[in-house]
């Protein structure tokens, strides 16, 4: 089937429809790159790359396999020209194992290639496009075109019959949920800067130190210390989460001597920012004008680690016997990739609520880039955010549409662009796409999918007629990373997580760990109009446009590790793929590998078309390195990812019977236990924020 795939991508190279009429790429008469700087360098493996997959029968293929095999020796070339090296075994194994496995897959793909020799198919775009899909992006097949089909169907699939509301809901919001976020922290982008910050003299001097560290972790666009007041994401989102709980108690629904808590992850790129960061917080938010409404308290990676030797260990040993908790436990903590921070705002609630305060019902995260824009809920909703709280479908059971009972422990809101919110915040921030693809899209296209997700999943209101929030409601699968909470006693009893190894997608990855779960299933609830302003391009544009090649790479490795990951759940993917369907879903490939690939070379070209020769070289040098160290990880036979989410299934089981032993022990006024509570308090108010 290999040989199929060659006529794919040969009639591909010789299409004249790419970019004002121009082939995809085009190499001198020798067959050779024009260029041999960086840029022409990285320009040349990515097209000899693509040659090769088109075959023996390219006039170039000799010299461009040359290329491939001679760079592979170069020290500042090899990392990239052995991921290309290794694209065609992937591929021919994938295509070959599928080819065997389903019959209808091989038809569809041989179908594709009698459809790409003709270049006056190719030039038909939505047929070709839904020919593409067929073989290596199904989830979009049938959407375009047929949108309002497309939304009953998948409004039907996410249905659920109420069969009982939560009988005690969440009734003071400002007591009962702790509201989260995370801080991704970076050492300063230039000296000047840092001078520029107003910072007092101790803490510049120890920030401008940092410079030497070595970087630990990567983020996509973490905060700079010493950025502009006007760009900085954490006074931007806690200013406007300070003024949504203003509002809340100027409207009667916040108590006049109660403070909402806000718990702030922070993750550091470099070791030396842990013992800085509270400070440096408590001095941008002071010099702001403080915080009136609420008590915010920062987590660093060390703060998590006292908790987890001082408190959680001890008690692992005294109550279950476990010696060895320590390195257990060592899944909770902040540092890492984003699925361990997000694991911990969701589990730092039970802590919570059995050390703490056990008012403590439900967390619910934001985003520092978004604010509730309470004006525009209570105009087109007649409730403020407090009032979309208290829905006492948070936490009510029914019938999932195949039949499954479900627990909608979980809630999840929607997000609306700041653009939009001036016309109504029930504008869909992913509108269904024209057709015009790109060539990387012909072979993944997620925004179409996920635009049908957002319009049925997100932007649904309930009414009287239809899905009216009493006998019926919506499941949701596709959730932000903002916008979604859940309530502690589902926390506890099913234990959801997202594995620390996730980078993307943090917030979709997390409903997977319980999807496999036999018996009654936890799930989210749409609220409808519970919906956030979403302002990043409003005040931060150029860290969105900094981000964009590294955020593109990630979605790549979504796809590695979502198909992975679902391997790892369940036997058979295709239960799990079925439910997550068809945004979340579209993640988790029949042929992963061959989809990056292909994926990747053909955004790769379009990119050194345009002429973005930096982008590319940027894209290529970081993609090749990122995605085979995934490849590697993701790989059975070798079983790192398998391992690391049994283990950690492993710890945050632990980590819940812990607080499971130690509420009966406190109710019984256990000694031991109560010492616990009070380091617990204790090593808590150390992290609180001075305002």
């Amino acid at each position: 089937m290999i040989d199929t795939l060659k006529k794919i991508v040969a009639a591909l190279l010789k299409f004249e429809k790419y970019e004002d009429s121009h082939p995809l790429f085009d190499w001198d008469s020798q067959g050779g790159p024009l260029s041999l700087d960086p840029g022409g360098l990285a320009e040349a493996l990515n097209h000899a790359f693509l040659i090769t997959l088109a075959g023996d029968k390219h006039p170039a293929f000799g010299t461009a396999e040359a290329l491939i095999n001679g760079l592979a020796e170069d020290p500042d070339w090899s990392g990239v020209a052995r991921f290309y090296q290794s694209g065609p075994k992937r591929i021919r194994k994938e295509l070959e194992t599928m080819c065997q496995e389903d019959a209808r897959f091989a038809q569809h793909l041989e179908a594709l290639a009698d459809w790409a020799s003709s270049q006056e198919n190719l030039a038909n775009e939505e047929e070709t496009a839904e020919k593409f899909w067929s073989v290596f992006f199904p989830e979009a097949v049938g959407i375009y075109g047929n949108e309002e089909k497309a939304i009953r169907t998948l409004q039907e699939k996410r249905t659920v019959t109420i069969k009982e509301m939560n009988p005690a809901p969440i009734s003071d919001p400002g007591r009962q949920i702790l509201f989260s976020s995370n801080v991704l922290l970076t050492v300063p982008d230039s000296r000047s800067s840092l001078d520029g910050a107003n910072l007092p003299g101790h803490l510049r001097e120890k920030m401008g130190g940092l410079a030497g560290e070595p970087q630990l972790y990567w983020y996509d666009h973490p905060i700079h210390v010493g950025v502009k007041p006007e760009s900085n994401e954490i006074l931007y989102g806690l200013r406007g989460l300070e003024e949504a709980f203003a509002h809340e108690r100027r409207e009667g629904n916040l108590g006049p001597d109660t403070k909402p808590t806000c718990i702030l992850s922070l993750s550091a790129t470099h070791r030396g920012l842990h013992a800085l960061a509270r400070g440096y917080i408590e001095e941008e938010l002071n010099r702001s004008g403080g915080l009136e409404n609420m008590q915010v308290y920062v987590f660093t990676e060390a703060d998590t680690e006292r908790i987890r030797e001082e408190i959680l260990a001890p008690a692992a040993s005294h109550y279950l016997g476990k010696e060895d908790a320590a390195s257990i436990l060592e899944v909770f903590g902040v540092d890492g990739e984003y699925g361990r921070h997000y694991s911990f705002l969701k589990a730092i609630a039970a802590f919570w609520s059995v050390l703490i305060d056990s008012e403590i019902k439900a967390t619910f995260k934001i985003d520092l880039d978004q604010v509730f824009p309470q004006k525009e809920l209570e105009k087109e909703t007649d409730l403020s955010a407090f009032g979309h709280f208290k829905t006492p479908l948070w936490g009510a059971r029914g019938l999932a549409s195949n039949g499954d009972s479900l627990e909608m422990g979980m809630i999840a809101g929607a997000l609306v662009d700041e653009k939009d919110a001036c016309n109504t915040i029930f504008t869909p921030d992913v509108p269904f796409p024209d057709i015009r693809l790109s060539p990387d899209e012909y072979f993944f296209f997620s925004t179409l999918p996920q635009a049908l997700s957002t319009q049925v999943e997100m932007m649904t209101c309930y009414t009287p007629e239809r899905l009216d929030g009493l006998s019926e409601c919506l499941q949701r699968i596709h959730v932000t990373g903002g916008t979604n909470g859940i309530l502690v006693d589902s926390l506890r009893r099913y234990r959801p997580f997202t594995p620390s190894f996730m980078g993307r997608a943090e917030d979709q990855a997390y409903i997977l760990s319980v999807l496999a779960r036999p018996g009654t299933k936890l799930a989210y609830v749409h609220k409808d109009g519970l919906i956030m302003r979403h302002d990043k391009e409003a005040f931060a544009e150029e860290a969105v446009a900094s981000a964009r090649m590294g955020k593109l790479v990630g979605d790549y490795i979504r796809i590695i590790y979502f198909t992975a990951y679902a391997g790892a759940l369940a036997e058979d993917i295709s239960e799990v793929k079925d439910a997550i369907d068809p945004f979340t879903g579209c993640f988790v490939s029949r042929i992963p590998a061959t989809v990056v690939y292909l994926r990747f070379a053909f955004k790769a070209a379009s990119l050194f078309l345009k002429e973005e020769g930096d982008q590319g070289l940027e894209f290529v040098k970081d993609g090749a390195g990122r995605i085979m160290k995934a490849f590697r990880f993701a790989d059975s036979e070798e079983g790192g990812l398998n391992r690391i989410y049994q283990k950690e299934r492993f710890g945050w089981d632990l980590y819940y019977d812990i607080l499971n032993t130690l509420e009966t022990a406190l109710e019984n006024e256990d000694v031991y236990a109560l010492e616990l509570r009070e380091k617990s308090k204790n090593i808590i108010n150390l992290s609180a924020i001075a305002l």
